[in-house]
């Protein structure tokens, strides 16, 4: 086979591989209702490790060269401090599953940018335009009466993610994918399957009644307006660009509008829920963003009792309640622990649990990102359809920095294989790439397969705890993940009720090891040496 044909080949597959997985992420649910959130989470953890250790090395051994720019080695820096970070923090367990997802999305950043390169580029953009709609999808089934074990009630409707909020942020981030997909589509069938999704998406957005989305919405529409004025609507004499503008602006109207006209299933208690959610969207006085800022202002506080490496990177939700009183609205009453593993933000998250020269580091990614694309846009000498895949990755950017102000977005393993992917597809490749020799190749592939594979395992061991954990196998639960706080304060309650004190103390110690400050913890280890 012709060399060039085979490595067009393989970064299809590598492409396809991520598209397949990040499906994959958005569906990905399991029945185990007594574990909230990691019965959403840990499953699209998983599909993220395996897209990445298959992607990346898939592009590594074939011998492409490999895109390397300032923005690479800040990502690099950024992941020495996070595993710093890990090697101190309380909770090992915890550090090694958020330090794992940041490694899992940089693969992913790297393959997609490394197949866009050989052709593969549409159809990274489209499989994953088309993953954010199949996730606001789900969210509209629930809402309009489709009922499932692989949904939550509580946070209706959050369809296979689990959350509205989670739901809302990929089906937001999806928004300038399929923009950019309804303003290049060469024929009407394109643009208005494109519109179709916008629409999809737009009903999901208001169904969800997510003010951070709705507030990123905003600043991105805002940049498209400036974009467009910056070359005085250039853009409007391309016919098929006037006419995807035409589509987007139908597409999310008619979306929006249906969602608020038909009756759903969801339970509001508000009269007039939308209108409500719009009428608070920047009010910090009270309710929920007055408890963001209670907790933003403790995670500082935090972030400056290690300003170098943090509280621990994942180990926010060790930390908070030292810094917290007993009234902040983030810590559960009925536990006494923080009621989400995670700060309401991803920049609060970096902040307190990585360090200062971390969060810096973060901001100058996404900083630099973003003024990629805006440089890319500015050109005159680069085709219409690359400025716009440029736009696109910079409103992407924008979205997910607004969203990641009030939620935690980049922190989850779905919406990270998403974005990564998308502005690896989006963003023009460095000009001079590295190529490496077949030894390092063959070295550096190996090396990312396993890394990945291994944090496939655990992500695939901790599903299996959550199984045996449902069946009542606390023991085989334990064995299996370890790092369980749960499985192991209960199989510590468990012994102790059945008169093995012995191993109920043991159990009890460790799972008072990994959350220190967890009353139950503390209770159910009293009294032992």
């Amino acid at each position: 086979m012709d060399p060039t044909t085979a490595v067009r080949r393989t970064s299809l597959a590598s492409a396809w591989t991520l598209v397949i997985m990040a499906c994959a992420a958005v569906l990905a649910a399991l029945p185990y209702r007594s574990f909230d959130l990691d019965r959403f989470l840990v499953p699209k953890e998983l599909a993220l490790h395996v897209g990445a250790a298959m992607a990346l090395p898939l592009m590594l051994v074939v011998g492409v060269a490999i895109p390397r720019a300032r923005t690479d080695r800040s990502l690099f820096v950024f992941l020495v401090l996070s595993v710093l970070s890990a090697l101190f923090a309380t909770n090992g367990w915890l550090a090694l599953r958020a330090l794992t997802i940041s490694i899992s999305a940089c693969f992913v950043w790297w393959a997609a940018r490394a197949a866009a390169t050989l052709g593969a580029r549409d159809v990274i953009i489209r499989g994953l335009a088309f993953a954010t709609v199949l996730g606001a999808g789900t969210a509209l089934a629930q809402a309009y009466g489709v009922s499932s074990d692989l949904t939550s009630l509580s946070r209706a409707p959050g369809g296979t993610f689990g959350n509205r909020n989670f739901m809302a942020h990929i089906a937001a981030a999806g928004v300038p994918l399929l923009g950019y997909l309804a303003l290049t589509a060469r024929g009407t069938p394109g643009a208005l399957l494109a519109a179709g999704g916008l629409g999809i998406n737009a009903a999901a957005l208001v169904l969800s009644r997510t003010r951070a989305s709705w507030l990123a919405l905003v600043c991105c529409a805002g940049l498209v307006v400036v974009a467009w004025l910056w070359r005085r609507g250039t853009m409007w004499r391309d016919p098929s660009a006037r006419r995807g503008l035409i589509l987007i602006i139908a597409g999310m109207t008619v979306g929006g509008a249906a969602a608020v006209a038909l009756p759903n299933s969801l339970d509001w208690r508000s009269d007039n829920p939308y209108l409500d959610s719009a009428k608070g969207l920047v009010n910090y006085r009270e309710g929920s963003g007055l408890g963001r800022l209670q907790q933003y202002a403790n995670s500082t506080t935090l972030a400056l009792r290690n300003p170098a490496l943090g509280a621990g990177t994942g180990n926010w939700a060790v930390a908070y309640p030292a810094v917290a009183p007993p009234s902040d609205p983030s810590l559960s009453r009925e536990t006494g622990m923080t009621a989400n593993p995670w700060p309401s933000s991803d920049w609060m998250a970096m902040l307190s649990e990585r360090g200062i020269p971390a969060f810096v580091v973060w901001a100058m990614i996404l900083a630099g990102l973003a003024l990629v694309g805006l440089a890319t846009w500015g050109r005159l000498d680069v085709p219409l359809d690359e400025r716009l895949r440029a736009i696109a990755a910079t409103a992407m950017i924008v979205v997910v920095a607004v969203e990641g102000a009030f939620d935690a977005v980049l922190l989850l393993a779905a919406p990270s294989m998403i974005f990564w992917g998308a502005l690896g597809a989006l963003l023009p490749a460095p000009p001079h790439p590295v190529t490496l020799s077949r030894g390092r190749r063959y070295l550096l592939s190996i090396s990312t397969l396993l890394m990945g594979l291994a944090a496939a395992e655990y992500s695939a061991l901790k599903i299996a705890s959550m199984a045996a954990y449902s069946a009542g196998q606390m023991g085989r639960a334990v064995s299996l993940d370890p790092g369980s706080f749960r499985a192991r304060l209960r199989y510590a309650q468990l012994m102790m009720s059945r008169g093995s004190r012995t191993r109920g103390c043991e159990e009890a110690k460790a799972a008072l090891a990994l959350f220190p400050r967890s009353p139950d913890a503390r209770r159910t280890a009293a009294g032992c040496k």
